[in-house]
């Protein structure tokens, strides 16, 4: 995948579980097993390789310049350290403040991230906090030493929805207010929607569709973007109504399909989908808007192939049957 980020700007990377939506956040930060993993190409920040860069010169970007908020605060906090040190150990490494300004300093991010008696948190363990004050430290110990580069993987998981805007909202505004450029990982286009300024839509390792978040809702062309927006629930529908599913799942990456890795699950898909895979290509009117599809949604050549496969009686669930345990076809 490819992109570019400016400052005080967001981007959201979307897609389902396995996409590879984690492993590029933690691509950029390079934190991948040192082994079982092949690199190439560049991460440049801020006009410096990433890629090139040795142990000692990253542990001197993390904090100051690139920081990252984990999926799972319970697993990113220490668990035996109270949250005092947790947040001033970075403050004295990097700023190299004395132990009295560094506990000044950690109140007062503790305090602008919104936890109350940010005093008494600082004595507590992350056992003795709920998830939604869990996930604020977090956010605080990655804007303490105040990065220009926020990487957020799905900071929203497993809260409760009130708290998950809390958090989103309290994320748009440190951006704002610090200028920084944040990428923002998520599963749900519902996150990205008043969040983000463009959104990357990855498929299987690769990014299937990319454009200003504005044009994406209004124009999607790609047939797996139009399905996570119909999977998104409506509160306009009557009560038990069935939440539609993408069916199958995603191609095994170890030995990924020929042509569109999509292919088997979309409504769309015809012979060459199989068998050429499309590039990732412009479009003609938005040319900010790329996406990889022969048969793009709302186009002639789009309307033409979902017609095609309905006559021939080509369901989407039909066509997923293939990579469907046998078990969860008659449900997909």
């Amino acid at each position: 995948m490819s992109f570019t980020l400016d400052a005080g700007r967001t981007l959201g990377i979307v897609g389902e579980s396995g996409s590879g939506k984690t492993v590029t956040s933690r691509s950029i930060m390079q934190l991948l097993p040192k082994r079982g993993v092949h690199r190439s190409g560049q991460v440049l920040f801020d006009g410096r390789d990433l890629m090139a860069a040795t142990p000692g010169e990253l542990r001197g970007l993390w904090g100051p310049e690139i920081a990252m908020v984990f999926q799972d605060p319970m697993t990113s906090l220490n668990p035996v350290m109270r949250i005092g040190p947790q947040l001033t150990e970075s403050l004295r490494l990097h700023l190299d403040m004395g132990r009295t300004e560094a506990q000044e300093q950690a109140i007062e991010l503790l305090r602008s991230v919104k936890i109350p008696e940010p005093s008494r948190r600082m004595r507590e363990y992350p056992h003795q906090l709920s998830g939604g004050m869990r996930q604020r430290v977090t956010i605080a110990i990655a804007l303490a030493c105040s990065p220009k580069l926020l990487l957020a993987d799905e900071p929203t998981t497993a809260l409760d929805v009130t708290v998950q805007a809390q958090i989103l909202d309290l994320l748009a505004e440190q951006r704002e207010r610090r200028e920084m450029a944040m990428v923002l990982v998520t599963h749900d286009l519902g996150v990205v929607a008043g969040h983000t300024d463009e959104v990357a839509v990855m498929y299987a390792g690769k990014v299937v569709e990319k454009a200003p978040t504005t044009v994406l809702f209004e124009r999607m062309r790609m047939p797996y973007t139009e399905a996570l927006f119909s999977a998104i629930p409506r509160i306009e529908l009557p009560s038990h109504t069935h939440l539609r599913v993408i069916p199958g799942r995603p191609p095994d990456l170890v030995a990924p399909p020929p042509g569109c890795r999509f292919a088997p699950r979309c409504p769309y898909a015809q012979d060459r989908c199989a068998s050429e895979e499309p590039p990732l290509r412009p479009d003609a009117d938005v040319p900010e808007h790329e996406f990889a599809c022969w048969y793009p949604v709302g186009t002639e050549e789009g309307k033409d192939a979902l017609v095609r496969n309905l006559r021939a009686g080509r369901q989407q669930t039909q066509i997923a049957v293939g990579n469907i345990p046998r078990g969860r076809a008659a449900r997909g």
